[in-house]
């Protein structure tokens, strides 16, 4: 593999380590700042950070074009995908999130060859087939729940899924003619507006809670790491790699979160969990050491 693929591949397993590393983190920021008042922080904490580090860089040209399809690309990834995750974690369980949000790289092979050119070989299908299994190991899909009172929960995060595909896949389209930093700074203001707008509302029904130090760091640790650097690693992996060898990378997300909630909240780790990891990494070598 060459060495960028191979950078790209390490990136975008970082990213997804590091959303898998978010759940400690965001659960207690949450139980004093509602999602999208969040979200809204996060976002703007992202794009001071990406901004600050274009300040060191020689100037960058962009043109009117770039930016309106960097913009337009970001709303779809934080300011529609990110939603409807949001309201589907709210109307359905966290194990339902997990499961329909695994289906992700599923729909990244079917939107490559119509956006990108993208070949759909047996080998991807096949590393594919194998992660995703692991993934079905790992989170365990006996704890989702199919009740009638979830179905438009689980809608939504099928709908999260599917727009998170699309906007990874946009990614390494735009990425091909702009600066990628530059690029991912304007996609993370693309979801400003309406977080902004729910945020607002949010705040003004149901208000805020204590804003303690911990909390303070908690938001930086969100805005800064898992929102500048990890969306900034996500879009370099996507710029990098083809679309279905970089969307199997979002499979180490449920594996490291499982870890950590082993470490720090007590949850098991079973030996279903362990073929699961296994087969990811399977299918990730599979797909990465294509010619």
């Amino acid at each position: 593999m060459p060495k960028h693929q191979l950078r790209g591949l390490i990136s975008g397993l970082a990213a997804a380590s590091i959303w898998g590393g978010m759940y400690v983190v965001s659960k207690v920021v949450l139980e004093v700042i509602p999602p999208f008042a969040l979200l809204a922080t996060r976002l703007v904490l992202g794009v001071l950070a990406l901004g600050a580090a274009l300040a060191f860089r020689p100037r960058v040209t962009m043109t009117k074009g770039q930016f309106w399809s960097s913009f337009l690309v970001g709303f779809v990834g934080y300011g529609i995908s990110l939603g409807f995750q949001f309201v589907g974690t709210k109307l359905s369980t966290a194990s339902n999130g997990s499961l329909v949000t695994s289906a992700t790289p599923a729909f990244v092979l079917l939107f490559a060859p119509f956006l990108l050119g993208e070949k759909t070989t047996a080998r991807r299908l096949i590393a594919l087939v194998i992660s995703t299994l692991g993934v079905a190991a790992v989170i365990d899909p006996r704890n989702a729940e199919l009740s009638p009172t979830l179905f438009w929960g689980n809608m939504s995060l099928l709908a999260a899924a599917l727009t998170w595909a699309l906007y990874s896949v946009l990614v390494r389209k735009v990425s091909r003619t702009g600066d990628l930093l530059a690029s991912s700074a304007v996609m993370l203001a693309g979801g400003i507006p309406s977080s902004l707008l729910f945020g607002f509302w949010e705040i003004q029904s149901q208000g805020l809670g204590e804003i303690t130090l911990g909390i303070v760091g908690g938001i930086l640790f969100l805005g800064i790491i898992s929102t500048a650097i990890a969306m900034f690693l996500w879009n370099y992996a996507f710029a990098e790699l083809p679309a279905a060898v970089a969307s199997l990378t979002f499979f180490a997300q449920p594996v490291v979160g499982t870890i950590l909630g082993a470490l720090f909240l007590g949850e098991e780790i079973t030996p279903l969990f362990m073929l699961g990891g296994v087969m990811i990494g399977i299918g990730l070598v599979i797909a990465s050491t294509e010619k």
